[in-house]
């Protein structure tokens, strides 16, 4: 077992606590370890540490805009890897007619988040609706296919390791954030029922990569009932309430929702800004030295960004400083908002991810250059 050398040290101009009372024009920056829940040293800089002129090298933030990347037309396996690791897999799948077939991973869970759409979706388990801002858990193994009643877009997020599961939630209790008791599971339903038919259906099924094709005379999700603790779930994000508090900044890692060994999926819901006068009201920067993070944009206005719209996506590898945009700074500062608006995934991945070729278009070049002030006007 690792012990952390833990022994808090101060040295010069210093806040007495982090993420508030700031001395007098400095700027704080975290470096972490173990995302946001190991030990850290909270640096006090006089100038912002994305202050950066220039950039070379392929460390460099990026961004890309999902809704010009055409992945209609297939299901969700021939929807192409964004980004990927040995560990996890994030896709962007759409699609605007019913399945045809049915599907099942054998390489890992599917966590889908719905982006655009509502519809039907049917497992072995049964039946239950879907709609924008659900995400929907799928084990490995689970066949299933949906019916669209408005055209589906979402993003997928496979892992091939360990299991999802839930974060501890220690001191605020099992109840906070969200309760177990709002996760959805499917029923063995009147819809379900009807369904279940004679006619040939397909099995596509993913392993190692590749599909391989298993073709039934009958509808195999034929399930009339089933006992145990192996389910997909649905979760909304209207139904999270997050944890704030009026004084302090919380770290992203206070708004997990699920998460593996190897990744960790937090969203950021709408809540109250910090009203004490000392407190910081954006992100603040911070040098994440365990993990890439990975932020999808679901709605709203993202406070800490500038430019980023809803369907886009941003990757910050791990290895360098970062934080909130000039314009949002200087608006934190100022106390311009009183409470947030957006709805994000956050994905942050012990693992490097690589970035999948992408057409023209989908990567916005520019985003390393968005911390600069000139930029900022």
């Amino acid at each position: 077992m690792k012990h952390w050398i833990t022994l808090p040290k101060t040295e010069g101009t210093a806040s007495r606590q982090a993420h508030a009372d700031l001395p007098d024009g400095t700027y704080e920056r975290e470096l972490g370890r173990e995302g946001f829940a190991g030990p850290a040293t909270h640096m006090y800089h006089r100038h912002p540490p994305t202050s950066w002129t220039a950039w070379e090298g392929p460390l460099r933030p990026r961004a890309f805009d999902l809704r010009a990347l055409d992945t209609s037309g297939g299901g969700p396996w021939q929807a192409p890897a964004i980004l990927q690791n040995g560990d996890t897999r994030v896709r962007f799948w759409r699609a605007d007619a019913d399945m045809d077939c049915l599907v099942r991973n054998g390489d890992g869970d599917d966590l889908i988040f719905i982006h655009e759409g509502r519809g039907d979706f049917f497992t072995d388990y049964g039946h239950m609706s879907f709609r924008d801002g659900d995400y929907l858990l799928v084990p490995r193994g689970t066949m299933w296919r949906v019916e669209i009643e408005e055209p589906l877009s979402a993003l997928m997020i496979e892992a091939t390791g360990a299991a999802f599961g839930l974060p501890e939630k220690g001191i605020v209790g099992h109840h906070a954030i969200f309760d177990p008791a709002v996760l959805d599971y499917p029923r063995i339903d009147d819809p379900f029922l009807v369904q279940q038919d004679e006619g040939e259906w397909r099995v596509e099924i993913k392993r190692r990569g590749e599909i391989s094709t298993v073709t039934y005379p009958f509808n195999p999700l034929d399930a009339v009932g089933w006992s145990g603790t192996v389910v997909p779930v649905k979760l909304n994000w209207r139904d999270i309430r997050p944890l704030m508090s009026h004084r302090y900044h919380l770290p992203p890692s206070a708004h997990t929702t699920f998460l593996t060994d190897a990744i960790v999926v937090s969203t950021f819901c709408p809540r109250p800004m910090e009203s004490d006068p000392g407190a910081l009201k954006v992100p603040f920067f911070h040098s994440n030295d365990d993990y890439d993070e990975v932020i999808f944009y679901h709605r709203g206005e993202f406070f800490s960004r500038d430019n980023i719209k809803p369907g886009m996506m941003t990757l910050h590898p791990s290895g360098f400083p970062h934080g909130p945009h000039p314009k949002a700074l200087r608006s934190g500062a100022r106390g311009d908002r009183t409470e947030t608006d957006e709805v994000a995934v956050m994905i942050d991945a012990r693992e490097a991810f690589d970035v999948a070729p992408l057409p023209e278009g989908i990567e916005w070049l520019g985003y390393v250059d968005s911390w600069r002030e000139e930029a900022a006007e």
